[in-house]
């Protein structure tokens, strides 16, 4: 992980298309603004994290169990 150290008001660069800018800092909290493409997806970690567990869910549901396989197989024609 590349550490920063920023104050209010200063920017990180990320490639030529991200700008990372410390807004507020205050009781323990930093807020941050975040400048990139709308072609870039941008989400804080807990939203990631369940966008990525439906995703995953999603997925799962569309692959048949082995009963509904077995099931399906022997409805085929034979030859």
């Amino acid at each position: 992980m590349l550490v920063f150290h920023r104050k209010k008001e200063e920017k990180i660069i990320i490639g030529n298309e991200i700008e990372v800018q410390i807004l507020h800092i205050r009781r323990g909290q930093v807020q941050i603004g975040i400048r990139a493409p709308q072609h870039i997806s941008v989400y804080r970690d807990e939203v990631y994290e369940a966008i990525k567990r439906e995703n995953e869910a999603a997925v799962r549901s569309q692959i048949p169990d082995a009963a509904a396989l077995k099931n399906l197989s022997s409805k085929l024609p034979k030859g």
